[in-house]
């Protein structure tokens, strides 16, 4: 088995063939490039190297083109047609096959489905992906803190939703304990869930979760699985994607062990439209992105990052990022001149040739390229012909793709819903077990009212006279008249109050060890 994917070729007009070290693929990567210029080919031609190593991948399909890679691709397939020369060109032996692919889909249509819980994904994520106020995002950590102490487990939007109504309605007490916690605050919060569901979000959030283990398989070949996210439709919430794809990197920072410097990755992540992430991020979700960048190598997971400009990526994460293809910018306004100057900027200069002017010229399947040596050094900058993929270019069609949703070994496992016992139970069943206390803290009231009245009925009523009666029966008397009179007291106290009061202590007890 090789040690490196081999990127492109030479020949009269181009440098040194590029090759992809796989012991320095964990050191991040980045894909650029004005559309139509080839990044989706080299992307997938990388999927197939890593692939073809033994590597796992997780890539999203923006475009529907990358389910080609489950199907060999051929010569005489139209759109491989002008790849048979290139081939020749860089000294190629091109073998066309298909890799193994499983599908996966948010919206469970062109993939198996894909969840995360509301508590997996947290508050600092929700907040990006529903656009909260700093004070918005404040009252959603409250939420978080209590369903954490209380043992409410948050799985899906209802549990959220459910959540927020509690903490609106005992708001008071909250901001002794929190800090300010108002009802304006909660209200805002539910109406961006509502906008969130109508986006399609809710499929995202549930049970059975995602296990990371499904995504970091081989086949019987050794090969590493490619697992495609169907991002077509998502793409209409760019937001939810982005989110998604952060939600998923943060996850196998979080729960992968650290490996050090290994021979290959144990799985590497392609974040297609990359600038989806930073547009309008908070800095805290930016420091987050950089610090995943920085430490995630040492768990063994490589993260390539595919967009239309390096400017797109923020400097502190662009610079983690030692593998890179340039694909051709077009400078048209002084602002693409100036981007276009950056760009070149952070290669190492080659004396050959201008990287700025080469940036502009290289057409389409051609790139400027930077690897990693075998000290972690980066090249000099190098004009590379991209090679062929073995795969097909282009999307397979809808039967082919269901074919292998049907025999892969993930079909039926995320399938079907599970809705256990969450927060939104737990609480309807609080609020339920409060209006019965309520209930019989009425009943009784009404009892003691019933009563007193037959108490003062019974002091009106004269008799025949009092001659005649002992005195145990005066002091009975008297002590029916003290019982009364506590009683009335008693009553007093309680009444068109009781229920209130037992009422508020209740539900401000609602996660009081029920």
């Amino acid at each position: 088995m090789s040690d490196s994917i081999f990127i492109g070729g030479g020949g009269p007009d181009y440098g040194e063939p590029q090759q992809l070290l796989l012991d320095k693929s964990n050191r991040h990567g980045l894909i650029a490039g004005a559309t139509g210029t080839g990044k989706t080919v080299t992307l997938q031609i990388l999927a197939e190297g890593f692939a073809a190593a033994g590597v796992p991948v997780f890539l999203s399909d923006v475009k529907g083109d990358l389910s080609g890679l489950a199907k060999s691709g051929s010569a005489d397939f139209k759109l491989h047609e002008p790849f048979v020369s290139r081939a020749e060109t860089i000294g190629l032996d091109l073998q066309y096959n298909k890799f193994p692919v499983t599908f996966w889909d948010l919206f469970g249509t062109q993939g198996h489905p894909i969840r995360a819980t509301v508590a997996e994904m947290g508050p600092l994520l929700l907040s990006r992906l529903m656009e909260l106020t700093d004070v918005q995002e404040g009252v959603l950590n409250v939420a978080f803190r209590v369903a954490d102490e209380e043992g409410l487990p948050l799985l899906d939007l209802e549990d959220l939703q459910a959540l927020l109504v509690w903490v609106g309605q005992n708001a008071k007490a909250l901001s002794l304990q929190y800090g300010n916690v108002s009802g304006a605050s909660v209200g805002a919060i539910q109406r961006q869930l509502l906008v969130l569901e109508n986006q399609g979000g809710a499929a995202l959030f549930g049970e059975p979760a995602l296990e990371l283990a499904d995504l970091m398989r081989t086949d019987a070949d050794g090969r590493g699985q490619i697992n495609i996210l169907a991002a077509d439709q998502l793409m209409g919430s760019p937001r939810l994607y982005a989110t998604f794809l952060l939600w998923l990197l943060s996850e196998l920072f979080e729960e992968m062990p650290e490996v050090g410097n290994p021979d290959k990755p144990k799985l590497v992540f392609f974040f297609d439209e990359a600038h989806l992430l930073f547009d309008d991020a908070p800095k805290a979700l930016v420091d987050k992105v950089e610090q995943v960048a920085r430490l995630i190598r040492s768990k063994g997971v490589g993260i390539y990052f595919i967009t239309q400009n390096p400017a797109d990526v923020p400097d502190d994460v662009l610079s983690q990022l030692g593998n890179r293809v340039q694909h051709a910018l077009r400078a048209f306004t002084a602002k693409d001149r100036k981007e276009l100057k950056l760009a070149a900027q952070t290669y190492r200069d080659n004396p050959v040739f201008d990287t700025a002017e080469a940036i502009q010229e290289v057409g389409t399947g051609e790139a400027v390229t930077s690897m990693l040596d075998k000290k972690g050094i980066p090249l000099m900058v190098e004009r590379t012909l991209i090679r062929p993929p073995s795969s097909q270019l282009g999307p397979i069609s809808a039967g082919e793709r269901k074919d292998i949703m049907n025999a892969s070994p993930m079909s039926g496992k995320y399938d079907t819903t599970i809705d256990r016992e969450s927060a939104s139970e737990m609480l309807a069943k609080r609020a339920s077990a409060a209006a019965e206390e309520a209930a019989k803290a009425e009943a009784e009231e009404e009892r003691l009212e019933a009563e007193e009245r037959e108490f003062k009925a019974a002091r009106r009523y004269s008799g025949s006279g009092t001659k005649g009666r002992s005195t145990s029966r005066r002091r009975s008397a008297v002590d029916n008249s003290w019982t009364g009179a506590i009683a009335t007291v008693v009553a007093k106290e309680l009444k068109g109050t009781t229920g209130k009061r037992i009422v508020r202590g209740i539900l401000g007890g609602l996660f009081k060890g029920r």
